[in-house]
């Protein structure tokens, strides 16, 4: 990707992406999630990590959702979110400075 200029509909996307995780929570909820290597992480431990209310984490994991850097599957009570890898392999990509220096 960072070999030719991002086009317009993957700008909208990408933009998505980054406003997403432009929150500090945002980007902790994600970094804990993408932790756990591919498994899928409670909701409910999520929530010791943060001070913020239960209400208010599931505001920002519905923003990362909506993004598409997370999936998130409801069982009972509770929701378990896993990332989506080729979301996070986009944004990697095109934040790859390595990449556009050929090395």
């Amino acid at each position: 990707m960072v070999t030719e200029p991002v086009s317009e509909s993957d700008a909208v996307t990408l933009a998505q992406s980054f406003k997403a995780l432009g929150d500090p929570v945002r980007l902790r909820l994600l970094s804990l999630i993408a932790a756990r290597a591919g498994e899928e992480v409670c909701v409910c431990d999520l929530l010791d990590a943060f001070t913020q209310t239960a209400p208010t984490i599931s505001h920002h994991l519905k923003v990362l959702r909506d993004a598409g850097l997370i999936i998130g599957e409801r069982r009972a009570s509770w929701v378990y979110y896993r990332v989506v890898p080729s979301a996070l392999a986009t944004l990697s990509r095109l934040l790859d400075a390595s990449a556009m220096a050929g090395t």
